[in-house]
């Protein structure tokens, strides 16, 4: 069975997109769209509806919470679900990527269970 939601998986590492890309398609997700900073999933953002994003936090050019904060004030994005992807485990960092507009927050390294079990949360699956 497979789920028609879009996913954007936004992070600088080509590694960690595909490990993520993998787990989503296993699961069952079949559109990923991927982008390597936030700038750059601005752009795919603009050509492609998306139902759901996983960001990093760390990322050049534009990072994480900027991305998320950038997003939400579109009137389109404001409640799309937003996943954070990141290394930051300290609770006043994950307090900041709430208050930015993430919705949840996994914590590297993370296992697929979890990255599901947050997705399909996300999603009302």
């Amino acid at each position: 069975m497979g789920y028609d939601h879009v996913i954007i998986t936004v992070d600088d590492s080509s590694t960690m997109r595909r490990i993520i890309k993998n787990t989503l398609q296993k699961i069952g997700f079949v559109s990923i769209l991927e982008a390597g900073n936030g700038i750059e999933a601005l752009e795919v953002m603009a050509k492609n509806k998306v139902d759901m994003i996983v960001t990093d936090w760390n990322m050049p050019e534009m990072d994480g919470l900027t991305f998320v904060k950038t997003v939400r004030q579109k009137e389109q994005y404001k409640d799309t679900p937003i996943l954070m992807i990141t290394t930051e485990a300290a609770k006043e960092d994950i307090l900041t990527a709430l208050r930015s507009g993430v919705n949840n927050y996994v914590v590297k390294p993370f296992t697929p269970d979890t990255l599901q079990e947050k997705v399909f949360k996300l999603l009302d699956l």
